[in-house]
């Protein structure tokens, strides 16, 4: 199971929000290219990097910034936030970028479903979820939709990757959303992302258990961060999953 650092930018720094709320960020770093060659040399194997502002704003406004983590490490770079139309999409995967994660604009199927035929399994699947619901531009509305019925909807046209999220959960340190996870894991076979939450050692280790229903990663921001979860002891606990 990949142990996946988070990487959430804001004015070119590296912040984490509390359960993503503007205001709430805490700046941890003003040097995001060194943030990323830290946490490669600590063994990621992956990034996960999310442009706050772009997902606030509605497009991207620290690419830079991506493209230079990208050039900076030898590892994949998954990306979202604020990729809302085709000419963003197309213009933000000229990066080699491993993914692009879709979030408010996967919900319109016609530009999901052309974006997958398009791009395959570059195009994953955010699902960021409060009370069930997804959460949509930068978790400050909620769309009509179940998280799992919206799981299987993206399943259906193509996506291969899904990261669920539970908004509530995020930056808490008080474990992840396990029953968010387990309905989307129930409702589809695609490979599963969690995000949210992880807070200690153990907490990894519970979510191991998911690894047999389609879990394949765990992306953490401010364990890390603070310290409270380091890189090498994480990856010690996945390591026999």
């Amino acid at each position: 199971m990949l142990l996946i650092p988070a990487i959430d930018l804001m004015d070119g720094q590296c912040v984490q929000l509390v359960q993503g709320r503007a205001g709430t960020e805490t700046v941890f770093s003003d040097d995001p290219v060194a943030t990323a060659r830290r946490w490669e040399s600590e063994g990621a194997r992956i990034l996960h990097v999310v442009d706050l502002d772009g997902a606030f704003e509605g497009r991207p406004a620290n690419f830079d910034a991506v493209r230079a983590i990208v050039d900076a490490v030898s590892i994949p770079v998954e990306f979202g936030g604020g990729v809302r139309d085709e000419a963003t999409l197309a213009a933000v995967l000229e990066a080699p970028l491993a993914r692009v994660v879709l979030g408010t604009k996967a919900c319109e199927e016609p530009f999901l479903r052309s974006a997958v035929e398009r791009y395959g399994e570059r195009i994953a699947v955010g699902i960021d979820a409060r009370d069930g619901l997804v959460a949509v531009k930068g978790w400050t509305e909620f769309a009509a939709l179940e998280a799992a019925q919206f799981a299987r909807h993206v399943e259906a046209v193509g996506v291969r990757t899904i990261i669920v999220t539970g908004v509530a959960a995020d930056g808490m340190l008080g474990g992840p959303e396990t029953g968010l996870l387990e309905q989307v894991l129930d409702a589809v076979s695609c490979d599963v992302i969690a995000s949210g939450g992880v807070g200690s050692l153990d907490d990894i280790r519970a979510l191991c258990r998911y690894e047999p229903k389609g879990l394949v990663g765990v992306i953490i921001g401010t364990a890390l961060y603070t310290g409270a979860v380091t890189l090498p002891a994480a990856l010690e606990v996945v390591g026999p999953c």
